[in-house]
């Protein structure tokens, strides 16, 4: 069962070229490693795609990537010198096989492989255009549809580099893509907003393409840079052969997504300039400034609340210690068949550590409230394990509005901060006090991202 309460966006993608002087087996090892470290940003299916001898062979499934790539598999996995991966996570689409990437579509000329972080808004259109000219689809992704729609260009325009052009001029919304062809290239483009993230490392191997740097790093690449809103890099045999900006810029009104700083991203990536860490820890210091209450002791709630606890800490002098213990084993097996079981999910992932908040007056940072329904349980089992209080602080401020680029949310009636003022949302949840970051405090705290930023859920408007 899906956690609803936190917010989530499609996918993670992952590419590497190689050059001949290596063991070309390496390539698909390196697209697995790259996956794991990104399996943050998908859990419902896996995927490789690699090219071996002008022909791409694709493995995936429904799972989260160690479950799709276990040990025996790579016994079985084609070498190459380019490969492409994608972890997804099925804003849209039933969680199948079918629709986990990448997508290997086939054309007059050659193959391509393509994986997609991000969501297009007028799929549906170009989805018709395209069952016009005869293509079918199995899956319900917008991936497939992308993949489908770059392949009749490059037909059309007999060239991999301008079918790709034509076929992102023509899709609307968000998307960082990543191509392989079976004539050995890689393709990476991000869309001319820039929504969502994607960026590029080296090392003496060849390039790696990822949608963040963690993973670049995790696999021994160097970071070099964020790839441009609009660009369109081509790889082949481990070096840069094409890179420009070649998409043309649309009236759309999105920047980077700010919730790769909030919630998204691993903190140990830096994304279009700016450290994640960096940007939750001066989180923590906004919202003591912001917020400032008399405690005993600040707490995070884990993963993405625990950095900006620390900011919080060390701003307003009050300890920082742990107030949960996490149970990190559940997994996709954690199954929930009665409504009891289901509401006991938050006792299962997080247990109170008693000795540490009993009598105490606590403050609980995280880094966004869409529902409610979570935090209002991580709440009472605080005050179940002795908190004499409970002071919430919120990263994100008051999520209002539906995201129509990837986030999960597409329903403004569930968001609970559509239905009640801030001080009827404190009594909802069960707090003692609420405070949200202001949306100037954390504008504030992104300033050095090298984008404007996409804020449309907070406020409609785009920085």
């Amino acid at each position: 069962m899906k956690n609803t309460e936190k917010l989530h966006e499609e996918c993670a993608v992952f590419g590497v070229s190689l050059n001949k002087s290596n063991d070309k087996s390496e390539a698909a090892c390196i697209t697995y490693n790259g996956l794991l470290a990104l399996q943050h940003r998908g859990q419902d299916g896996a995927g490789i795609a690699t090219v071996n001898n002008r022909e791409i062979i694709c493995q995936k499934d429904a799972g989260l990537v160690a479950e799709v790539f276990p040990p025996a598999a790579f016994e079985k996995m084609p070498p190459g010198y380019t490969a492409v991966g994608h972890a997804r996570y099925s804003s849209t689409g039933d969680k199948t096989k079918e629709n986990a990437g990448p997508f290997v579509t086939e054309y007059l000329t050659g193959r391509i492989a393509t994986a997609h972080n991000g969501k297009i808004t007028n799929v549906k259109e170009i989805s018709k255009k395209l069952i016009n000219c005869g293509i079918r689809f199995s899956a319900d992704s917008d991936t497939e549809i992308i993949s489908a729609l770059i392949a009749y260009h490059i037909t059309n325009a007999k060239s991999a580099l301008l079918g790709i052009i034509k076929a992102s001029d023509s899709l609307q919304g968000a998307f960082s893509l990543v191509v392989a062809s079976s004539k050995n290239k890689l393709f990476a483009l991000r869309d001319p907003g820039g929504f969502r993230p994607l960026c590029i490392g080296r090392n003496q191997s060849g390039y790696a393409v990822s949608s963040e740097s963690c993973a670049l790093e995790v696999c021994g690449f160097e970071f070099e840079r964020d790839v441009l809103p609009g660009e369109v890099i081509v790889m082949q045999d481990g070096e840069i052969i094409h890179s420009g900006v070649s998409l043309t810029k649309k009236n759309e009104k999105h920047g980077l997504c700010i919730f790769e700083y909030v919630y998204f991203a691993r903190p140990d990536s830096v994304v279009d300039g700016l450290s994640v860490y960096e940007s939750r820890y001066n989180m923590g210091v906004i919202l003591a400034k912001e917020h400032f209450v008399e405690a005993d002791i600040v707490c995070g709630v884990p993963d993405s609340g625990l950095v900006a606890a620390s900011g919080y800490s060390v701003q307003s002098g009050i300890p920082l210690v742990s107030g949960f213990e996490k149970n990190r084993y559940l997994g996709r097996s954690f199954i929930y068949p009665t409504q009891m079981q289901r509401d006991s999910i938050v006792r299962q992932k997080l247990n109170p550590l008693a000795a540490n908040v009993r009598g105490k007056r606590v403050v609980l940072v995280d880094d966004s409230i869409v529902r409610g329904t979570t935090c209002e349980k991580i709440i009472k089992s605080l005050k179940n394990a002795g908190a004499k209080e409970v002071h919430m602080r919120i990263c994100a401020p008051p999520f209002i509005n539906v995201c129509n680029y990837g986030t999960d949310v597409d329903d403004a009636d569930k968001l609970i901060a559509n239905k009640m003022k801030i001080d009827e949302i404190c009594r909802e949840i069960g707090a003692d006090s609420l405070g949200y970051i202001s949306i100037d405090g954390l504008k504030n705290v992104c300033k050095k991202c090298n984008l404007s930023l996409c804020i449309e859920c907070f406020t409609a408007e785009r920085e």
